[in-house]
């Protein structure tokens, strides 16, 4: 598989990057002199996890008495646009920055991160080696990590087991999605205000387009073939398109063309769908008594499949430092902490065991205390992870890097684009085909710009 070079396309930003930097807003500099000597600027994804960390963020405060932090969080798609404008541009306005795998590899090679391996090296009560390999991996360039992991993920379902124990209904460990269909008809129950499946349909390469990618991967589509011809008018890509569409339109979340990990998470949490594929992390927020009225009710199993294996994604939200960051100790200190196996300790004394960061560090899972409270989904956790590569979720060869993205600079404003269409589909705006028509076009402008390159 031919991976694209991240600096091949350096010149080239994404409209949707072009447009960040037309509308960046101003923020307190990075390293500025605060009262007791360092203020680093955080930039974060507003998500409960990361919200947990800030939380928690006056301990490093008081064990580095000379750093203070302020964080700038936002909701994931305002966080994606700010984060690379800043990074891309070398503005300087963050020392610490949110990115995923996607990001990563690609930042590295284009030389806007610092290079995270020798304060590895230094640092052996760290223990990088405790992290998950696939993860590890995910956030490496030429053998060295970019950014460290905050919580990783795959995908899988998860199903209201009072439910189908009401209906009569077994969930297989390793279930189609036609399966899924099935039972959704029969458990959508809008009378009293319960949706049989809930899957995103906000438009947002981060967004809608991680599980609809999915669904299409192992309904035998591809973005690309390996020449770089775009495939989403193909038959696969199509049959994947409708079989998404019409099952949301039809037993899915009310207002589903707006629907994110976010809204879909209180849905479920608050007793309104029978199912929910998504991130694996959505379990933590699912069994939490602060804010879940179905604790102990549900089950997890593997991401549904059609021709393929296995479904699930790889995703990890990490912290890495750009490479024009002052004050890089100071930041290097935040993000150890963060990210360290006392970090875990403490947000499962603080908060409970449901709400630590998962997927990252083999050791989490030798903790007895986590061990027991996510004895429901800690295995499918691990599992998905572990089975999250091309070979097993796709069925055709592709000449990009990524499962439910399309590991190029160009997917961010692509799979934006593609998702608007998919979510005005949902929505009843247009049909399908029309969606898929006007999604190849974006893509084959893409497509042919990498031919011509070869």
């Amino acid at each position: 598989m031919r991976k694209p070079s991240g600096s091949r396309r350096h010149g080239r930003l994404p409209l949707l990057l072009l447009a960040a930097l037309l509308t960046l807003t101003g923020c307190a500099g990075a390293g500025a002199l605060g009262a007791g000597g360092q203020t680093l600027v955080i930039a974060i994804v507003a998500n409960p996890q990361m919200n947990d960390a800030i939380a928690l963020s006056d301990r490093f405060e008081q064990e580095h008495p000379g750093i203070q932090l302020k964080f700038v969080s936002l909701p994931e798609n305002q966080a994606r646009a700010k984060i690379t404008a800043s990074t891309a541009t070398q503005g300087g306005e963050f020392d610490v920055v949110m990115i995923s795998n996607y990001e990563t590899p690609q930042w590295a090679a284009n030389g806007w991160l610092e290079n995270l391996q020798p304060y590895l090296d230094a640092d052996p009560g760290y223990d990088s080696a405790d992290f998950i390999p696939s993860i590890r991996e995910s956030l490496s360039y030429q053998d060295s990590m970019y950014a460290v992991p905050f919580y990783g993920e795959s995908s899988f379902l998860a199903y209201r087991k009072d439910l189908f124990d009401q209906a009569g209904l077994t969930m297989p460990e390793r279930p189609t999605w036609q399966q899924i269909a099935e039972f959704a008809a029969t458990l959508d129950d809008k009378a009293n205000g319960v949706s049989g499946i809930c899957l995103r349909g906000k438009p947002g390469w981060g967004e809608s387009l991680a599980p609809f990618t999915t669904v299409v991967n192992t309904f035998g589509g591809r973005w690309f073939d390996r020449d770089w011809n775009a495939q989403l008018t193909s038959p696969e890509f199509r049959a994947a398109a409708e079989f998404y569409v019409r099952l949301v339109r039809e037993h899915g979340e009310t207002g589903a063309s707006s629907a994110g990990f976010s809204e879909c998470g209180t849905r479920y949490g608050q007793g309104q769908a029978a199912m929910w594929y998504d991130a694996t992390v959505m379990a933590g927020t699912n069994e939490d008594p602060d804010s879940s009225k179905v604790v102990g009710k549900s089950g997890y199993v593997a991401a549904p499949v059609a021709e393929t294996p296995a479904s699930g994604w790889l995703y990890t939200w990490s912290l890495a430092m750009p490479k024009v960051t002052e004050h890089k100790q100071a930041a290097w200190d935040f993000m150890s902490w963060m990210t360290g196996k006392e970090f875990v300790q403490t947000v499962g004394a603080e908060f409970g065991w449901n709400r630590v960061p998962p997927g990252c560090r083999q050791s989490t899972y030798d903790i007895p205390e986590y061990a027991q409270a996510a004895a429901a989904y800690a295995q499918p956790t691990l599992d998905g992870i572990r089975q999250a590569d091309q070979q097993q979720t796709m069925t055709e060869p592709v000449p990009y890097p990524g499962i439910q993205f399309v590991g190029i600079p160009e997917f961010q404003d692509l799979g934006t684009r593609v998702s608007q269409q998919l979510s005005a589909a949902i929505a009843g705006q247009i049909t399908v085909d029309e969606a898929l028509r006007q999604s190849q076009e974006y893509a084959e402008t893409v497509g042919r710009a990498y031919r011509e390159t070869r």
